[in-house]
């Protein structure tokens, strides 16, 4: 496979690239690797029992660089499609500063690496669930579902809802009714959040033939979803509460989060069908990044805030 960057320069299987240390970083897809590590921490610290300072730290490397090898195997598959659309052309694949072969090569040495030492320094069922989770990011959703239902992203949102659950199992070695609540929330949170950034670029996905449900339900329908999908990741935020492992004040913080985010969504739902400038779903998109970000910190705060005033209390 050639890959032609924007100067006309050509990066070749089998040859060497003058790729630098940025350009195999951006392999990684950092932005949303920060994400994985984050929800992954989350799990650590939600979790009961204790975990060594250097294991927990251990763990969540892990999990950044198998996220990060998720990431190359999908820029890999995805080569021919990111050159076209105007958000992914300048990935380091498509602008040719990687060949294929080379970022391959890259992801499949990371997922290797970064499960094996997961399951020897931590154990083996985080391991088992980090192995999954990249299989599935990398061949259920970027080489099955992605091209071939208007769906992909509900089905394939799964693998970035793992991270919590393999950092509490990092802790517990357990799959628990807590862990998979929090896997949901990322779960139910996905389409909201991608299907308002489908929305505004619907027009490179069409140029590509990725069937994303703008382009093959409409907009209306899109909407509908969103605002269903909304609902129902706000529900489920406020679930923690009612299970016990999380106070009222984090189900009121959470409940607080959960009717601006519908909200939006319903500002979306508004939007007029056709709207070029579509502000609210851009709006929506970068709220929903900032709930999750907030919602996953207030149930890090909730458990920790305990805690700290106990040792607070000791100090005085």
């Amino acid at each position: 496979m050639t890959v032609i960057d924007n100067h006309g320069v050509l990066a070749k299987d089998g040859e060497l690239s003058e790729a630098s240390a940025r350009d195999y970083f951006e392999l990684l897809k950092p932005r949303v690797m920060s994400l994985v590590v984050f929800t992954a921490f989350a799990g650590l610290v939600l979790a009961p029992g204790h975990i060594h300072p250097v294991l927990g730290t251990i763990a969540i490397l892990c999990i950044a660089v198998g996220a990060g090898a998720s990431g190359a195997l999908n820029m890999w598959y995805d080569a021919d499609i990111d050159a076209i659309m105007s958000r992914t052309a300048n990935r380091p694949i498509p602008a040719g500063r990687i060949a294929p072969s080379e970022a391959l090569a890259f992801g499949l040495v990371l997922s290797g690496f970064s499960v094996v030492i997961l399951g020897l320094a931590v154990n083996w069922l985080s391991a088992g669930i980090l192995a999954f989770t990249i299989f599935f990011y990398a061949v259920v959703y970027t080489m099955w579902l992605k091209r071939s239902t208007p769906q992909n992203i509900v089905i394939g949102g799964a693998a970035g809802a793992f991270p919590p659950m393999i950092g509490w199992a990092c802790v517990t070695n357990s799959v628990t009714i807590e862990s998979t609540v929090l896997f949901l929330i990322i779960f139910l949170w996905t389409p909201a959040h991608f299907w308002a950034l489908a929305l505004f670029k619907m027009r490179d996905y069409e140029a590509v033939g990725v069937p994303m449900l703008p382009n093959v339900a409409g907009e209306r329908v899109t909407k509908h979803q969103i605002v269903a999908y909304a609902v129902l990741t706000a529900v489920c935020a406020v679930l923690p509460s009612f299970l016990g492992f999380a106070s009222l004040g984090y189900g009121l913080v959470a409940a607080a989060l959960g009717a601006i985010f519908i909200y939006c969504s319903i500002a979306v739902w508004r939007m007029p069908d056709g709207d070029l400038k579509m502000i609210p779903a851009k709006k929506l998109f970068g709220f929903s990044i900032f709930y999750l970000f907030a919602v996953f910190s207030a149930l890090m705060i909730d458990r920790l805030a305990p805690v700290l005033v106990s040792h607070a209390g000791g100090w005085f």
